[in-house]
Protein backbone atom coordinates (compact mmCIF):
# COMPACT_ATOMS: atom_id res chain seq x y z
CA UNK A 1 0.00 0.00 0.00
CA UNK A 2 1.10 3.56 -0.59
CA UNK A 3 0.14 6.70 1.25
CA UNK A 4 0.04 9.12 -1.69
CA UNK A 5 -3.02 7.47 -3.24
CA UNK A 6 -5.14 9.25 -0.61
CA UNK A 7 -3.78 12.68 -1.56
CA UNK A 8 -6.80 13.85 -3.58
CA UNK A 9 -9.14 13.03 -0.69
CA UNK A 10 -6.86 14.77 1.79
CA UNK A 11 -6.97 17.87 -0.43
CA UNK A 12 -10.76 17.62 -0.65
CA UNK A 13 -11.03 17.37 3.14
CA UNK A 14 -8.87 20.45 3.65
CA UNK A 15 -10.92 22.34 1.07
CA UNK A 16 -14.18 21.47 2.83
CA UNK A 17 -12.78 22.69 6.14
CA UNK A 18 -11.42 25.90 4.60
CA UNK A 19 -14.73 26.67 2.87
CA UNK A 20 -16.73 25.68 5.97
CA UNK A 21 -18.83 23.20 3.98
CA UNK A 22 -19.30 20.51 6.62
CA UNK A 23 -22.80 20.93 8.00
CA UNK A 24 -22.08 19.15 11.28
CA UNK A 25 -19.68 21.44 13.12
CA UNK A 26 -19.89 19.85 16.58
CA UNK A 27 -16.57 19.48 18.39
CA UNK A 28 -16.86 15.71 18.80
CA UNK A 29 -17.57 15.03 15.13
CA UNK A 30 -14.81 17.44 14.06
CA UNK A 31 -12.32 15.61 16.28
CA UNK A 32 -13.28 12.18 15.01
CA UNK A 33 -13.09 13.44 11.40
CA UNK A 34 -9.54 14.70 11.97
CA UNK A 35 -8.48 11.43 13.60
CA UNK A 36 -10.02 9.35 10.81
CA UNK A 37 -8.30 11.47 8.16
CA UNK A 38 -4.93 10.67 9.75
CA UNK A 39 -5.80 6.96 9.69
CA UNK A 40 -6.82 7.17 6.04
CA UNK A 41 -3.50 8.78 5.11
CA UNK A 42 -1.47 6.30 7.16
CA UNK A 43 -3.28 3.24 5.82
CA UNK A 44 -3.48 4.19 2.15
CA UNK A 45 -5.78 2.42 -0.29
CA UNK A 46 -5.04 -1.29 -0.90
CA UNK A 47 -3.89 -1.09 -4.50
CA UNK A 48 -0.81 -3.31 -4.40
CA UNK A 49 -1.29 -6.62 -6.21
CA UNK A 50 1.23 -8.50 -4.03
CA UNK A 51 1.06 -9.10 -0.29
CA UNK A 52 -2.52 -7.86 -0.17
CA UNK A 53 -4.55 -10.93 0.72
CA UNK A 54 -7.76 -9.13 1.74
CA UNK A 55 -8.05 -7.57 -1.73
CA UNK A 56 -6.36 -10.31 -3.73
CA UNK A 57 -9.29 -10.87 -6.10
CA UNK A 58 -10.61 -7.30 -6.29
CA UNK A 59 -8.57 -4.64 -8.03
CA UNK A 60 -9.60 -1.19 -6.77
CA UNK A 61 -7.11 0.77 -8.87
CA UNK A 62 -9.95 1.97 -11.16
CA UNK A 63 -11.55 3.58 -8.09
CA UNK A 64 -8.38 5.25 -6.87
CA UNK A 65 -7.43 6.58 -10.31
CA UNK A 66 -10.59 8.71 -10.53
CA UNK A 67 -10.65 12.25 -9.10
CA UNK A 68 -14.01 12.32 -7.36
CA UNK A 69 -15.44 15.46 -5.81
CA UNK A 70 -17.26 15.54 -2.51
CA UNK A 71 -21.03 15.80 -2.71
CA UNK A 72 -20.71 18.84 -0.43
CA UNK A 73 -18.84 20.69 -3.20
CA UNK A 74 -21.45 20.09 -5.88
CA UNK A 75 -23.83 22.82 -6.82
CA UNK A 76 -27.46 21.76 -6.83
CA UNK A 77 -27.78 19.96 -10.21
CA UNK A 78 -31.44 19.04 -9.88
CA UNK A 79 -34.06 20.49 -12.20
CA UNK A 80 -37.78 19.80 -12.64
CA UNK A 81 -37.02 16.70 -14.70
CA UNK A 82 -34.76 15.42 -11.95
CA UNK A 83 -37.51 16.01 -9.38
CA UNK A 84 -39.81 13.83 -11.40
CA UNK A 85 -37.15 11.14 -11.77
CA UNK A 86 -36.35 11.22 -8.06
CA UNK A 87 -39.98 10.71 -7.12
CA UNK A 88 -40.29 7.96 -9.71
CA UNK A 89 -37.18 6.24 -8.34
CA UNK A 90 -38.41 6.43 -4.75
CA UNK A 91 -41.72 4.88 -5.74
CA UNK A 92 -39.88 2.11 -7.57
CA UNK A 93 -37.75 1.09 -4.60
CA UNK A 94 -40.32 1.57 -1.84
CA UNK A 95 -41.80 -1.70 -0.62
CA UNK A 96 -45.56 -1.58 -1.15
CA UNK A 97 -47.98 -2.66 1.54
CA UNK A 98 -45.33 -2.71 4.29
CA UNK A 99 -47.71 -1.31 6.90
CA UNK A 100 -47.04 2.19 5.57
CA UNK A 101 -43.68 2.58 7.29
CA UNK A 102 -41.48 5.65 7.30
CA UNK A 103 -38.73 6.28 4.80
CA UNK A 104 -35.75 8.62 4.89
CA UNK A 105 -34.21 9.75 1.59
CA UNK A 106 -30.72 11.05 0.79
CA UNK A 107 -30.08 12.56 -2.66
CA UNK A 108 -26.44 12.83 -3.72
CA UNK A 109 -25.43 12.38 -0.11
CA UNK A 110 -27.72 15.11 1.23
CA UNK A 111 -30.68 14.40 3.48
CA UNK A 112 -33.90 15.44 1.77
CA UNK A 113 -36.77 16.32 4.06
CA UNK A 114 -38.87 16.97 0.97
CA UNK A 115 -38.69 13.38 -0.28
CA UNK A 116 -38.70 11.72 3.14
CA UNK A 117 -41.82 10.61 4.97
CA UNK A 118 -41.60 9.99 8.70
CA UNK A 119 -44.76 9.07 10.59
CA UNK A 120 -44.14 10.42 14.09
CA UNK A 121 -47.28 8.70 15.41
CA UNK A 122 -46.07 5.26 14.32
CA UNK A 123 -42.31 4.97 14.12
CA UNK A 124 -41.01 8.53 13.97
CA UNK A 125 -39.53 8.12 17.42
CA UNK A 126 -37.02 5.60 16.11
CA UNK A 127 -35.76 7.16 12.85
CA UNK A 128 -33.90 10.45 12.74
CA UNK A 129 -31.27 12.35 10.82
CA UNK A 130 -27.71 12.17 12.12
CA UNK A 131 -27.68 15.92 12.80
CA UNK A 132 -30.79 15.81 14.99
CA UNK A 133 -30.27 18.19 17.91
CA UNK A 134 -31.99 16.08 20.56
CA UNK A 135 -29.73 15.51 23.59
CA UNK A 136 -30.56 11.79 23.66
CA UNK A 137 -29.37 11.53 20.05
CA UNK A 138 -26.09 13.21 20.91
CA UNK A 139 -25.56 10.74 23.75
CA UNK A 140 -26.44 7.83 21.47
CA UNK A 141 -23.96 9.01 18.84
CA UNK A 142 -21.22 9.45 21.43
CA UNK A 143 -21.84 5.98 22.86
CA UNK A 144 -22.04 4.08 19.57
CA UNK A 145 -20.77 5.95 16.50
CA UNK A 146 -17.41 4.57 15.33
CA UNK A 147 -17.30 2.10 18.23
CA UNK A 148 -17.88 -0.94 16.00
CA UNK A 149 -16.58 0.06 12.55
CA UNK A 150 -12.84 0.42 13.06
CA UNK A 151 -11.37 3.31 11.10
CA UNK A 152 -7.93 2.53 12.53
CA UNK A 153 -7.60 -0.62 10.43
CA UNK A 154 -9.97 -0.18 7.46
CA UNK A 155 -9.07 2.63 5.06
CA UNK A 156 -12.55 2.85 3.53
CA UNK A 157 -14.12 3.13 6.98
CA UNK A 158 -11.50 5.78 7.75
CA UNK A 159 -12.45 7.71 4.62
CA UNK A 160 -16.16 7.47 5.43
CA UNK A 161 -15.53 8.72 8.97
CA UNK A 162 -13.21 11.50 7.80
CA UNK A 163 -16.08 12.90 5.71
CA UNK A 164 -18.76 12.06 8.28
CA UNK A 165 -21.48 14.68 8.04
CA UNK A 166 -24.91 13.24 7.25
CA UNK A 167 -26.59 9.93 7.83
CA UNK A 168 -29.44 8.09 9.50
CA UNK A 169 -30.08 6.92 13.05
CA UNK A 170 -32.50 4.11 13.84
CA UNK A 171 -32.89 3.79 17.60
CA UNK A 172 -35.52 1.44 19.04
CA UNK A 173 -36.26 1.89 22.76
CA UNK A 174 -36.54 -1.08 25.09
CA UNK A 175 -39.64 -3.25 24.58
CA UNK A 176 -40.83 -1.28 21.53
CA UNK A 177 -42.28 -3.36 18.70
CA UNK A 178 -42.21 -1.53 15.35
CA UNK A 179 -44.50 -3.38 12.95
CA UNK A 180 -43.82 -1.17 9.93
CA UNK A 181 -40.74 -1.40 7.69
CA UNK A 182 -38.31 1.52 8.01
CA UNK A 183 -36.57 2.30 4.70
CA UNK A 184 -33.39 4.31 4.17
CA UNK A 185 -32.94 5.27 0.51
CA UNK A 186 -29.68 6.63 -0.92
CA UNK A 187 -30.02 8.05 -4.45
CA UNK A 188 -27.32 9.33 -6.76
CA UNK A 189 -28.28 11.48 -9.75
CA UNK A 190 -26.68 12.39 -13.06
CA UNK A 191 -24.39 15.18 -11.86
CA UNK A 192 -22.18 16.99 -14.31
CA UNK A 193 -19.19 16.07 -12.16
CA UNK A 194 -18.10 12.71 -10.80
CA UNK A 195 -18.72 12.64 -7.07
CA UNK A 196 -18.33 10.43 -4.04
CA UNK A 197 -20.85 10.02 -1.26
CA UNK A 198 -20.44 8.47 2.19
CA UNK A 199 -23.74 7.00 3.40
CA UNK A 200 -23.65 6.43 7.15
CA UNK A 201 -26.18 4.49 9.22
CA UNK A 202 -26.38 3.68 12.92
CA UNK A 203 -28.97 1.11 14.10
CA UNK A 204 -29.44 0.43 17.82
CA UNK A 205 -32.19 -1.86 19.12
CA UNK A 206 -33.06 -1.82 22.81
CA UNK A 207 -33.81 -4.77 25.03
CA UNK A 208 -36.72 -7.00 23.89
CA UNK A 209 -37.53 -4.74 20.92
CA UNK A 210 -38.28 -5.57 17.30
CA UNK A 211 -37.89 -3.72 13.99
CA UNK A 212 -37.28 -4.28 10.27
CA UNK A 213 -34.94 -1.94 8.39
CA UNK A 214 -34.09 -1.77 4.68
CA UNK A 215 -31.23 0.17 3.09
CA UNK A 216 -31.50 0.80 -0.66
CA UNK A 217 -28.76 2.24 -2.88
CA UNK A 218 -29.90 3.30 -6.34
CA UNK A 219 -28.81 5.46 -9.29
CA UNK A 220 -30.60 7.84 -11.62
CA UNK A 221 -28.73 7.90 -14.92
CA UNK A 222 -25.38 6.36 -15.81
CA UNK A 223 -22.78 8.77 -14.48
CA UNK A 224 -19.80 7.17 -12.73
CA UNK A 225 -20.03 7.56 -8.96
CA UNK A 226 -18.17 6.27 -5.90
CA UNK A 227 -20.27 5.24 -2.92
CA UNK A 228 -18.46 4.37 0.32
CA UNK A 229 -21.06 3.27 2.89
CA UNK A 230 -20.69 2.33 6.56
CA UNK A 231 -23.40 0.84 8.78
CA UNK A 232 -23.02 0.05 12.47
CA UNK A 233 -25.60 -2.21 14.11
CA UNK A 234 -26.13 -3.12 17.77
CA UNK A 235 -28.78 -5.79 18.32
CA UNK A 236 -29.80 -5.42 21.96
CA UNK A 237 -30.50 -8.28 24.41
CA UNK A 238 -33.62 -10.22 23.47
CA UNK A 239 -34.35 -8.00 20.47
CA UNK A 240 -35.15 -8.93 16.87
CA UNK A 241 -33.75 -7.10 13.85
CA UNK A 242 -34.70 -7.95 10.28
CA UNK A 243 -32.17 -6.16 8.11
CA UNK A 244 -32.23 -5.83 4.32
CA UNK A 245 -29.77 -4.16 1.98
CA UNK A 246 -30.42 -3.71 -1.76
CA UNK A 247 -27.61 -2.41 -3.98
CA UNK A 248 -29.10 -1.32 -7.31
CA UNK A 249 -26.55 1.21 -8.59
CA UNK A 250 -25.88 1.67 -12.29
CA UNK A 251 -23.09 -0.42 -13.80
CA UNK A 252 -20.68 2.52 -13.90
CA UNK A 253 -20.70 3.00 -10.13
CA UNK A 254 -18.04 1.85 -7.68
CA UNK A 255 -19.44 0.66 -4.36
CA UNK A 256 -17.74 -0.21 -1.09
CA UNK A 257 -19.86 -1.19 1.92
CA UNK A 258 -18.78 -1.99 5.47
CA UNK A 259 -21.38 -3.33 7.89
CA UNK A 260 -20.39 -4.13 11.48
CA UNK A 261 -22.84 -5.90 13.77
CA UNK A 262 -22.87 -6.92 17.44
CA UNK A 263 -25.51 -9.44 18.53
CA UNK A 264 -26.25 -9.61 22.26
CA UNK A 265 -27.69 -12.39 24.38
CA UNK A 266 -30.94 -13.99 23.20
CA UNK A 267 -31.10 -11.55 20.28
CA UNK A 268 -31.95 -12.44 16.69
CA UNK A 269 -30.32 -10.85 13.66
CA UNK A 270 -31.64 -11.82 10.23
CA UNK A 271 -30.22 -10.20 7.12
CA UNK A 272 -30.72 -10.36 3.36
CA UNK A 273 -28.19 -8.65 1.10
CA UNK A 274 -28.95 -8.22 -2.62
CA UNK A 275 -26.37 -7.00 -5.13
CA UNK A 276 -27.37 -6.52 -8.74
CA UNK A 277 -25.71 -3.21 -9.62
CA UNK A 278 -22.29 -1.46 -9.66
CA UNK A 279 -19.25 -2.05 -11.84
CA UNK A 280 -17.07 -2.95 -8.86
CA UNK A 281 -18.82 -3.84 -5.60
CA UNK A 282 -17.39 -4.93 -2.28
CA UNK A 283 -19.33 -5.87 0.87
CA UNK A 284 -17.52 -6.25 4.18
CA UNK A 285 -19.93 -7.81 6.68
CA UNK A 286 -18.53 -8.42 10.18
CA UNK A 287 -20.75 -9.97 12.84
CA UNK A 288 -19.72 -10.49 16.46
CA UNK A 289 -21.84 -12.91 18.45
CA UNK A 290 -21.25 -11.55 21.93
CA UNK A 291 -24.21 -13.06 23.79
CA UNK A 292 -25.36 -16.56 24.65
CA UNK A 293 -28.67 -17.62 23.14
CA UNK A 294 -28.15 -15.30 20.17
CA UNK A 295 -28.82 -16.27 16.56
CA UNK A 296 -27.78 -14.85 13.20
CA UNK A 297 -29.21 -15.84 9.83
CA UNK A 298 -27.15 -14.26 7.08
CA UNK A 299 -28.46 -14.52 3.53
CA UNK A 300 -27.18 -12.98 0.33
CA UNK A 301 -27.86 -13.02 -3.40
CA UNK A 302 -25.84 -11.43 -6.20
CA UNK A 303 -26.62 -11.32 -9.90
CA UNK A 304 -23.93 -9.89 -12.13
CA UNK A 305 -23.46 -9.73 -15.89
CA UNK A 306 -21.32 -8.14 -18.60
CA UNK A 307 -18.09 -7.06 -16.80
CA UNK A 308 -19.51 -6.55 -13.30
CA UNK A 309 -17.44 -7.60 -10.30
CA UNK A 310 -18.91 -8.31 -6.84
CA UNK A 311 -16.90 -9.27 -3.75
CA UNK A 312 -18.51 -10.47 -0.49
CA UNK A 313 -16.34 -10.79 2.60
CA UNK A 314 -18.31 -12.16 5.55
CA UNK A 315 -16.86 -12.78 9.01
CA UNK A 316 -18.95 -14.24 11.84
CA UNK A 317 -17.08 -14.23 15.15
CA UNK A 318 -18.54 -16.36 17.94
CA UNK A 319 -16.96 -14.53 20.87
CA UNK A 320 -18.96 -16.61 23.37
CA UNK A 321 -20.68 -19.98 23.13
CA UNK A 322 -24.26 -21.25 23.11
CA UNK A 323 -25.31 -19.33 19.99
CA UNK A 324 -26.05 -20.12 16.34
CA UNK A 325 -25.25 -18.74 12.91
CA UNK A 326 -26.45 -19.83 9.50
CA UNK A 327 -25.15 -18.30 6.30
CA UNK A 328 -26.38 -18.87 2.73
CA UNK A 329 -25.15 -16.89 -0.28
CA UNK A 330 -26.08 -17.59 -3.90
CA UNK A 331 -24.80 -15.95 -7.06
CA UNK A 332 -25.84 -15.89 -10.71
CA UNK A 333 -23.14 -14.85 -13.17
CA UNK A 334 -23.39 -14.06 -16.87
CA UNK A 335 -21.14 -12.49 -19.52
CA UNK A 336 -17.59 -11.80 -18.34
CA UNK A 337 -18.66 -11.05 -14.78
CA UNK A 338 -16.82 -12.21 -11.68
CA UNK A 339 -17.77 -12.89 -8.09
CA UNK A 340 -15.68 -13.35 -4.97
CA UNK A 341 -16.93 -14.88 -1.75
CA UNK A 342 -14.76 -15.25 1.33
CA UNK A 343 -16.65 -16.41 4.40
CA UNK A 344 -14.90 -16.85 7.73
CA UNK A 345 -16.44 -18.31 10.86
CA UNK A 346 -14.46 -17.92 14.07
CA UNK A 347 -15.23 -19.89 17.23
CA UNK A 348 -13.23 -18.61 20.19
CA UNK A 349 -11.78 -20.66 23.02
CA UNK A 350 -14.38 -21.78 25.59
CA UNK A 351 -17.16 -20.89 23.12
CA UNK A 352 -18.83 -24.28 23.45
CA UNK A 353 -22.17 -25.32 21.95
CA UNK A 354 -21.84 -23.12 18.87
CA UNK A 355 -23.80 -24.27 15.83
CA UNK A 356 -22.47 -22.57 12.69
CA UNK A 357 -23.09 -23.37 9.03
CA UNK A 358 -21.96 -21.62 5.86
CA UNK A 359 -22.89 -22.18 2.18
CA UNK A 360 -21.98 -20.35 -1.03
CA UNK A 361 -23.26 -21.56 -4.41
CA UNK A 362 -22.85 -20.03 -7.85
CA UNK A 363 -24.68 -20.59 -11.12
CA UNK A 364 -22.59 -19.72 -14.17
CA UNK A 365 -24.59 -18.80 -17.27
CA UNK A 366 -21.53 -18.08 -19.40
CA UNK A 367 -18.26 -19.87 -20.09
CA UNK A 368 -16.45 -16.57 -19.47
CA UNK A 369 -17.97 -15.88 -16.04
CA UNK A 370 -15.82 -16.68 -13.01
CA UNK A 371 -16.65 -17.34 -9.35
CA UNK A 372 -14.00 -17.51 -6.63
CA UNK A 373 -15.23 -18.91 -3.32
CA UNK A 374 -13.18 -19.43 -0.18
CA UNK A 375 -14.94 -20.69 2.95
CA UNK A 376 -12.85 -20.73 6.12
CA UNK A 377 -13.29 -21.91 9.71
CA UNK A 378 -11.17 -20.92 12.68
CA UNK A 379 -12.35 -23.18 15.49
CA UNK A 380 -10.59 -23.06 18.88
CA UNK A 381 -13.15 -25.12 20.83
CA UNK A 382 -14.06 -28.81 20.48
CA UNK A 383 -17.68 -28.89 21.62
CA UNK A 384 -19.19 -27.26 18.52
CA UNK A 385 -21.16 -28.19 15.41
CA UNK A 386 -19.78 -26.46 12.30
CA UNK A 387 -20.07 -27.11 8.58
CA UNK A 388 -19.59 -25.40 5.25
CA UNK A 389 -20.13 -25.99 1.56
CA UNK A 390 -19.30 -24.29 -1.72
CA UNK A 391 -20.23 -25.10 -5.30
CA UNK A 392 -20.04 -23.61 -8.78
CA UNK A 393 -21.74 -25.01 -11.85
CA UNK A 394 -23.91 -24.46 -14.89
CA UNK A 395 -27.59 -25.12 -15.47
CA UNK A 396 -28.51 -28.79 -15.43
CA UNK A 397 -29.22 -29.65 -19.08
CA UNK A 398 -31.17 -32.72 -18.02
CA UNK A 399 -33.53 -30.52 -16.01
CA UNK A 400 -33.99 -28.26 -19.03
CA UNK A 401 -34.75 -31.29 -21.21
CA UNK A 402 -37.28 -32.51 -18.65
CA UNK A 403 -39.13 -29.18 -18.62
CA UNK A 404 -39.05 -28.95 -22.42
CA UNK A 405 -40.51 -32.45 -22.63
CA UNK A 406 -43.46 -31.09 -20.68
CA UNK A 407 -44.08 -28.46 -23.35
CA UNK A 408 -42.13 -25.57 -21.81
CA UNK A 409 -40.00 -23.55 -24.31
CA UNK A 410 -36.25 -23.71 -23.73
CA UNK A 411 -35.83 -20.02 -22.73
CA UNK A 412 -38.69 -20.23 -20.25
CA UNK A 413 -37.32 -23.51 -18.87
CA UNK A 414 -33.94 -21.86 -18.25
CA UNK A 415 -35.59 -18.90 -16.50
CA UNK A 416 -37.58 -21.24 -14.28
CA UNK A 417 -34.41 -23.02 -13.15
CA UNK A 418 -32.50 -19.76 -12.63
CA UNK A 419 -35.26 -18.29 -10.48
CA UNK A 420 -35.59 -21.51 -8.52
CA UNK A 421 -31.86 -21.42 -7.79
CA UNK A 422 -31.95 -18.01 -6.13
CA UNK A 423 -35.36 -18.49 -4.51
CA UNK A 424 -33.85 -20.59 -1.72
CA UNK A 425 -32.24 -17.42 -0.39
CA UNK A 426 -35.03 -14.93 -1.07
CA UNK A 427 -37.70 -17.19 0.40
CA UNK A 428 -36.01 -16.95 3.81
CA UNK A 429 -37.45 -13.41 4.08
CA UNK A 430 -40.24 -13.56 6.64
CA UNK A 431 -42.03 -10.36 5.55
CA UNK A 432 -44.18 -11.24 2.55
CA UNK A 433 -44.19 -7.75 0.98
CA UNK A 434 -40.40 -7.54 1.22
CA UNK A 435 -40.03 -11.01 -0.25
CA UNK A 436 -42.19 -10.08 -3.25
CA UNK A 437 -40.29 -6.81 -3.66
CA UNK A 438 -36.89 -8.56 -3.74
CA UNK A 439 -38.19 -11.19 -6.15
CA UNK A 440 -39.32 -8.33 -8.40
CA UNK A 441 -35.90 -6.67 -8.33
CA UNK A 442 -34.27 -9.99 -9.23
CA UNK A 443 -36.72 -10.60 -12.08
CA UNK A 444 -35.96 -7.15 -13.52
CA UNK A 445 -32.25 -7.93 -13.46
CA UNK A 446 -32.66 -11.39 -14.98
CA UNK A 447 -34.79 -9.95 -17.77
CA UNK A 448 -31.92 -7.62 -18.67
CA UNK A 449 -29.02 -10.04 -18.65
Amino acid sequence: MTQNNTKSYEDTFNRLVELDLFKDKSDWVSEIRDDALKSMIDLGFPVNRKGNEDWKYTDIRPIVREAYKSNLELKDPKNKLDDHLIEETINRVLVPESNNGSHMVFVDGQYSERYSSIDSTKDGSVIRHLQHEDQDDKELIHNHMSRYSDYKTNVFTAMNTAFLDQGAIVNVPDKMIVDSLVQLIFITTDNDQKSFTIPRVLIVTGRDSKISVMETYVSIGNVNHFSNAVTEIIVGPGSVLNYFKNQLYNENTYYISSTDVEVNENASFQSMNLDIGADIGRNNLNIRMIGEGASAKINGAYIVSRSQHIDNQVVIDHVVGHNDSKEIYKGILDGKSRSVFHGSIIVREKSAKVNANQVDKNLLLSDEAEADTKPAFWVYCDDVLCGHGAACGQIDEDAIFYLMSRGIPEKEARNILIRAFVSEVVDTISIESVKEHVHGLISDKLNNL
